[in-house]
């Protein structure tokens, strides 16, 4: 084998901070390569993008994220003894407990309770000058979710919740002020969750069977223990934070609905639910914006790919939005074509917006259908419960700013309802509960 490609930058993290999700496209192109190796925070570190690379990747039990991402991005997205931590038969375990609040009725029920707020908030949306979108959804996802997990917040206390869930998710891939505020408020949250978890052992607080949030209080892990207080409230954010996260990909779900209106067109046909033309749009939004630009980890024994030899320890990045952008994958993966789906062959390693290998196995996100399908409800939501207008705005994408974000959030103007089916009736398996204040 020839010897692997190098960045000659002494170190590259300045240039990561700068490209961000072009980082590793850019020198994979500039080097002719899929695999690199360069210096970020002063450690070596090998770079990987395509589908090979993410089968390698994601082998079971090859990698840990142990000290593979930067702290501060850690402690807003996963934290300290969560799931993505766990290696091996803990991990699995773990992972069961999360693919069991996935069960389809109960992704189903969390969709259903999305679009009934959707309506509801509608009538205030009729009544405004101007709507940014982008933070009205995480609103709606933020009271969806904590309802469906069985925390219904009160008016004030979702306004804060969603706040703090937002300001997680948008300081993550940041240095300096934005992340601060992620951290600051993620430590109220957690008083919450920590306060709520107390409060579900002790028998203080009653939350219906099955749901997230007795799930996650109740789970014993492979010891036969209760989860340490601060780690269940660590697993139950991880449902509620990527939840409100969701609110990203339906953003960009409303801009190609907008920048591609033969698309448009093709959604509003009656038969493009039949022949899954609106499953194929939802997977090319995730595959065609910015998501996530990397994922790191560390080598837990010693192997050798390409013969290449990986020593225990080594860090390895693989390139989640360059995979989804190669062209030895996608044909014209530059532009936005959801017949990208029609040809797809199903790989768990070649379209990987959330993650590749095997979800129970691996680490691969437990909550990707539930994206698909509130992304798809949304979709349906805005183009047949509503008319809407696009005013003037920065519609830009700063590929340099993690996570990306369409610089106005999208804003929309002259909403109109539009009841061409009936809003979803909530029925709650425990008649009313009282809101919980949290």
């Amino acid at each position: 084998m020839k010897p692997i490609p190098k960045d000659k930058a002494l170190d590259s993290t300045l240039a990561l901070l700068r490209e961000a999700y072009n980082f590793i496209p850019n020198r994979c192109g500039r080097l002719r390569t899929d695999m690199f190796e360069t210096r970020l925070v002063g450690q070596k570190v090998i770079c990987v993008s395509g589908e090979e690379g993410a089968g390698m990747f994601y082998q079971p039990d090859r990698f840990t994220r142990r000290h593979a991402i930067p702290p501060t991005a850690l402690l807003l997205l996963q934290d300290l003894g969560s799931v993505q931590l766990l290696d091996g038969e803990a991990h699995r375990l773990r992972k069961q407990m999360f693919m069991s609040i996935m069960r389809p009725e109960r992704i189903a029920e969390l969709t259903q309770r999305f679009a009934g707020q959707w309506h509801q908030r509608l009538r205030q949306w009729e009544s405004a000058e101007q709507v940014v979108l982008h933070h009205e959804v995480e609103r709606l996802l933020c009271g969806a979710v904590c309802e469906w997990a069985g925390l219904p917040l009160t008016e004030a206390a979702l306004q804060q919740r969603t706040r703090e869930f937002s300001a997680m998710i948008d300081g993550a891939g940041a240095v300096g002020p934005r992340n601060w505020r992620g951290m600051r408020l993620r430590s109220r949250t957690e008083n919450w969750i920590r306060s709520v978890v107390t409060m579900i052992r002790a028998g203080h607080m009653q939350v219906p069977d099955n749901s997230a949030a007795q799930i996650i209080a109740l789970h014993r892990d492979a010891d036969g223990k209760l989860l340490d207080t601060d780690v269940a409230a660590v697993e139950l954010i991880n449902i509620l934070r990527p939840t409100v996260a969701v609110a990203r990909y339906i953003t960009f779900a409303a801009l190609a609905l907008h920048r591609y209106p033969d698309v448009r067109q093709r959604l509003l046909a009656e038969d493009a639910d039949e022949n899954d033309y609106l499953g194929c749009f939802v997977q090319e939004v995730r595959r065609f914006y910015p998501f996530f630009p990397a994922v790191g980890g560390r080598v837990r024994e010693e192997f050798t790919w390409r013969g290449l030899n990986f020593a225990k320890g080594s860090w390895v990045l693989l390139d989640i939005y360059g995979t989804n952008h190669d062209p030895r994958i996608w044909k014209d993966p530059q532009t936005f074509n959801p017949e990208h789906f029609r040809e797809w062959n199903g790989s768990p390693n070649n379209f990987i917006p959330q993650g590749g290998g095997d979800f129970d196995l691996g680490h691969r996100c437990a909550g990707e259908w539930l994206t698909i399908e509130l992304v798809k409800t949304a979709t349906r939501l805005l183009l047949s419960s509503m008319t809407y207008e696009v005013p003037r705005q920065d519609l830009r994408i700063d590929m340099s700013r993690m996570p990306a974000i369409p610089e106005s959030r999208f804003v929309i103007s002259k909403v109109r309802h539009v009841f061409r089916t009936a809003p979803p009736v909530m029925e709650l398996e425990h008649g009313e509960r009282s809101r919980f204040d949290g």
